[in-house]
């Protein structure tokens, strides 16, 4: 039996038809350098299904007006159907009420959005955030920024030579006193590794800190349920999710929400304007300043319904099965050591080969159709606590193959011919 005869077996032994779901994606027919795709690159933005595409042209081609604004049909559809996205994504977090759910341009915005607002008074000098060395520059900065302006103090719990957090480390760190919010990656975006994230919540509330995570690599991987989490903050992206760039995601706990001042100005996030004073609007229009991103949260809203009916646990069983054959065939490149092999991880895989720098790798492999990342990927205090510059990255999503996994490994292969 072929490779591809034996991956659309298996998909349909399992109820799992891969197969069915490329079909969906039209750019997965495209060809590069003359071959087929190999798209290898989710982590730092999937592709999108026809769904996604084709409810945002409808919406172009038929029914686009801004939203919030206007007494006339166009705009109260449009409208019913941005609030409809924001609905979505409620159900898809499990968050207590649409309220709780700010659209922002992405999960960036969203994660500075929480860094300004709990610093203009929720946040004072000699406070302390905490952090994981597996973060994202963007779960970085804006806390150093902060920071630099208001006095906080910045902590960083470790991981393991393996990529684990570390729960006793970070335990200690939170015993030492002062920490008011833990900020933490949810699932590394190098490494794969989904961080302890109810433990990390329970041991933050006991020592009487917030809790943010940074779901960006995870909602894709696997059911995200905020009140079960009982997390405080949890922001994601909408481009990793199969969804379009330009939206991005914060959830956050009504009463904190009520407390954090306005992150931007303009219109829609007030309630009244005077040149003495402003008066705010209710949540979450308070954090929605401007024109909203209303066709992208309507692709968002297509994506979710797109990954939910094809099941979040049947997505992960997948990736999985991709992650365990993947690690075993990748295991036999010569001179290939992986990045990160912690037990609990998602279908990406960070790795270096002996004599060969990750954008060669990177370069040689686009020739055989495999895209790869290559790089630090917004990570770099991560790299130099694993003792490397940068790495190769295969991130894998719901509609990779096993076949595709070989097409990386035979063009791995030929990166030992030319450089060794």
């Amino acid at each position: 039996m072929s490779e591809t005869a034996e991956v659309m077996s298996r998909g349909a032994a399992d109820g799992y038809d891969v197969e069915a779901i490329r079909a969906d994606f039209p750019i997965l027919s495209e060809t590069v350098h003359g071959k087929p795709l190999c798209f290898l690159d989710n982590g730092a933005s999937a592709q999108k299904p026809r769904q996604v595409i084709d409810a945002m042209r409808w919406q172009f081609e038929h029914c686009y007006a801004n939203v919030h604004r206007g007494a006339y049909d166009f705009s109260e559809r449009t409208t019913a159907a941005y609030e409809g996205a924001r609905e979505t994504v409620r159900a898809f977090l499990n968050a207590r009420g649409d309220h709780e759910i700010v659209f922002t341009k992405n999960a960036t915005e969203a994660l500075n959005l929480v860094a300004y607002s709990l610093g203009r008074g929720l946040l004072k000098a000699g406070d302390k955030v905490l952090i994981s060395e597996m973060e994202h520059h963007s779960n970085i900065v804006p806390w150093q920024i902060l920071r630099d302006a208001t006095g906080i103090e910045l902590v960083v719990t470790p991981v393991s030579d393996e990529g684990e957090f570390l729960m006793e480390d970070y335990r200690a760190l939170l015993a030492k006193g002062g920490v008011k919010l833990v900020a933490v990656t949810h699932v590394s975006n190098v490494m794969g590794t989904v961080t302890p994230a109810k433990r990390i919540v329970e041991a933050a509330h006991d020592a009487g800190a917030w809790v943010l995570f940074d779901g960006s690599q995870a909602v894709m991987h696997m059911p995200v349920d905020v009140q079960e989490l009982d997390c405080d903050f949890y922001v994601f992206t909408g481009h990793k999710l199969y969804g379009p760039n330009g939206i991005g995601v914060l959830y956050g706990r009504e009463e904190l929400l009520e407390r954090m001042p306005p992150f931007l100005g303009g219109g829609d996030m007030i309630s009244s304007v005077t040149f003495e004073k402003s008066e705010w609007a209710d949540l979450p229009a308070k954090f929605e300043a401007g024109t909203p991103p209303i066709t992208e949260a309507i692709g968002l809203a297509a994506a979710i319904d797109y990954v939910t009916g094809v099941g979040l646990k049947a997505i992960g069983d997948h990736e999985r099965d991709l992650l365990g054959y993947a690690m075993q065939r990748l295991s036999a490149v010569d001179g290939l050591k992986f990045i990160g092999t912690a037990p609990d991880k998602t279908a990406v895989l960070s790795f270096t080969m002996a004599g060969a720098h990750p954008h060669d790798i990177a370069t040689i492999v686009d020739q055989q159709g495999v895209a790869v990342r290559a790089g630090h990927h917004c990570a770099e205090p991560l790299m130099h606590r694993m003792g490397v510059t940068g790495t190769t990255r295969a991130s894998m999503g719901m509609y990779n193959t096993r076949a595709e996994v070989d097409r990386l490994g035979e063009a791995l292969d030929k990166v030992n011919k030319i450089f060794g």
